[in-house]
């Protein structure tokens, strides 16, 4: 049987140096924790303001750097040199007079017809020049008649002279007549080959083809070969010569060859490509410009002859001079200068050779290209080798 133990009777004495081994490691787990906690709460607060510090001193530094904003030089913008008024004439054109004397019989053509080279284009009755003929053909037979006896009489005295028969002076008498009744003989031949010629003048016909733009006589006129009166004008318009005066600043850029567009002032929508066929090679003391040449096509009829257009010139563009903004300007004793910026964003001055000044723009002649960022308001102390930024273009 088991004894109960009594409650009241003590218990017996542990020696705490018995006991010490079992504490021993849960206080060393204490210490790690406690170190642990101690750390984490030291990385919780160093570590913000080691990140705050950083950022605080990026942003110092990026606050150091100058900002800039940047832009480009570019092409002057055509102007009204570009464009040059131009007056517009048919390749070719002639005025037709009478060639004879006579009366309009008949015109086959009026104002705006079409003819080709050697149409009928009038006739002309030349009842004058009839009897002329008549008259001439019966002359050249008289001569020829006159010819031929002067031919035999000076064989037959020819032959007398051979036998003495007659004297010397009279065989060369002989021989001179005849020498005299060929070159009449002549004569008459040719002034009735004149008058025959005349006589086709009674057909006018076009010289070239065109168009007719002008008709100035009826059926039943006196016309004359000596009259200055224009029976008819002749146009050819399938292709025009356009001439412009170019301005002495652009005239060294036309050159033969140089493509051009034609706008006709009636229609500013319709453009005709033109070329330049020939310069007056000098330059007027008067306008100071050169005359320049060009031809265009005209086929449809489109483009009329003897008005005003506008020629643009295409390529004169590509080689206007280039124009910066005036606030990207540096004026220092050394002179006029522009502030870069070079692809490692540093500040590069560079010295310019300026042209005209056009107030917000400033014709640049050497020193930039179109590549080149030039910084826009540059201040006084900007220099060389200085570090920027380019602004984002949004907040140009």
């Amino acid at each position: 049987m088991q004894t109960l133990e009594n409650p009241t009777f003590p218990r017996p004495r542990v020696d705490p140096a018995d006991r010490a081994p079992r504490r021993e490691p849960r206080f060393k787990m204490w210490i790690v924790v406690a170190l642990l906690l101690v750390g984490a709460g030291i990385i919780a607060g160093v570590v913000p303001r080691l990140r705050a510090h950083k950022l605080l001193a990026a942003e110092m530094r990026d606050l150091s750097i100058a900002t800039v904003n940047v832009v480009s030089a570019e092409r002057e913008k055509p102007t009204s040199l570009l464009t040059l008024p131009a007056e517009i004439k048919p390749l070719m054109e002639t005025p037709i007079f009478a060639r004879a004397n006579g009366y309009l019989k008949s015109y086959k053509v009026d104002i705006g017809s079409k003819v080709a080279a050697g149409d009928l284009i009038a006739e002309i009755d030349l009842p004058e020049l009839d009897q002329e003929i008549q008259s001439a053909s019966a002359e050249l037979k008289r001569a020829q008649a006159a010819l031929e006896l002067s031919k035999t009489t000076a064989a037959r005295w020819t032959e007398l002279r051979k036998t003495d028969s007659v004297s010397e002076q009279e065989s060369a008498e002989k021989t001179a007549d005849l020498a005299l009744k060929s070159a009449m003989s002549d004569t008459a031949r040719a002034n009735l080959g004149r008058l025959e010629q005349l006589k086709n003048y009674s057909h006018i016909v076009a010289p070239f083809a065109g168009v007719i733009t002008a008709r100035n006589a009826d059926v039943g006129d006196l016309v004359s070969a000596n009259s200055a009166r224009e029976l008819f004008h002749l146009a050819a318009l399938d292709k025009l010569r356009v001439f412009v005066n170019v301005p002495q600043t652009l005239a060294a850029k036309v050159v033969v060859g140089s493509s051009a567009e034609l706008v006709p002032t009636e229609s500013r929508s319709l453009k005709f490509a033109a070329k330049v066929v020939r310069t007056a090679g000098s330059i007027s003391p008067a306008t100071r410009t050169m005359l320049t040449e060009l031809e265009v096509e005209n086929p449809r009829g489109q483009i009329l002859s003897g008005s005003y257009a506008q020629v643009i010139f295409n390529e004169l563009e590509r080689d206007m001079p280039l124009v910066v903004p005036s606030n990207t300007m540096i004026y220092r004793p050394e002179g006029a200068q522009v502030a870069l910026v070079t692809p490692d964003n540093k500040i590069e001055l560079r010295r310019v050779e300026t042209g005209r000044d056009f107030g917000h723009t400033i014709e640049i002649i050497s020193g930039v290209t179109p590549a080149d960022k030039l910084v826009i308001n540059p201040a006084d102390s900007i220099a060389t080798g200085q570090a920027v930024q380019v602004a984002p273009a949004n907040d140009r």
